[in-house]
């Protein structure tokens, strides 16, 4: 019996092919799964990298809130063309406090794994406010109500506790302060030196401007953190990995 007549004779026969391509498909899942046991992250620790502040995580939910992320992705994968537009590659890491990941799967608009610092504050109180009065061409909606609504911080450990529940490192100090922290973010002249010993790198402003705390102020925070946690010009890749 020639090789053809075999190969004709296994999918001729229904019962043989399922037992056949359970098999194959078994042995590429020990391939890929056996190695995970042996491991004891699988995230490679990276510098810089925190959970987020209490601010930046109410911005957080509200870009998850208002759908940002099916128009924007935040993933920058390594090709040439991505990291010559976007910036450094997105790390795992990056994404490790994530609940849920915000890699997305279309960009109607750009990727926003590296907006941080690259735009001013007023550029991001524009641009929300009214998108085409700074890019003509866009389609996004206006957000002019996030300046209106302000946001008191009350169930702001809730969510902290939350996050801490599903596996993000935050600690009872964090946890303690976390209506503090909120408040202190969004003004420059709080004593928020306790929120950057908890979450360094954190940047303290008026994000929109505007007395009291905005959705808009929590948005910014969150956009402008973005991308900017790792310093990208000492990182190396773990070698061993």
């Amino acid at each position: 019996m020639s090789i053809l007549n075999k190969h004709k004779y296994i999918e001729t026969n229904a019962t043989l092919l399922l037992v056949l391509s359970f098999f194959v498909v078994s042995i590429g899942g020990l391939v890929q799964i056996v190695p995970l046991f042996y491991l004891e992250n699988t995230i490679e620790d990276v510098e810089g990298m925190r959970p987020y502040s209490p601010l930046e995580l109410t911005g957080r939910d509200i870009y998850i809130r208002e759908g940002c992320y099916v128009c924007h992705s935040q993933m920058i994968r390594p090709i040439r063309d991505e990291i010559v537009r976007y910036g450094h590659y997105s790390l795992a890491a990056e994404s490790q406090y994530d609940h849920p990941f915000q890699w997305g799967s279309k960009r109607t608009g750009p990727d926003l794994a590296r907006v941080g610092g690259r735009y001013s504050d007023e550029w991001h109180v524009d641009h929300l406010r009214d998108p085409q009065s700074v890019v003509p061409e866009s389609v996004m909606p206006k957000y002019a109500f996030l300046e209106e609504t302000r946001i008191e911080g009350t169930y702001i450990k809730d969510l902290i506790e939350t996050h801490r529940f599903v596996g993000v490192p935050y600690t009872d100090d964090m946890v303690d302060n976390a209506y503090l922290d909120f408040m202190a973010q969004s003004n420059p002249d709080s004593d928020y030196d306790g929120l950057l010993e908890r979450y360094p790198g954190a940047q303290v402003r008026n994000f929109d401007g505007q007395p009291g705390i905005s959705e808009l102020d929590a948005l910014i925070a969150y956009l402008q953190m973005l991308g900017t946690l790792v310093d990208f010009s000492t990182f190396e890749p773990d070698a061993s990995r």
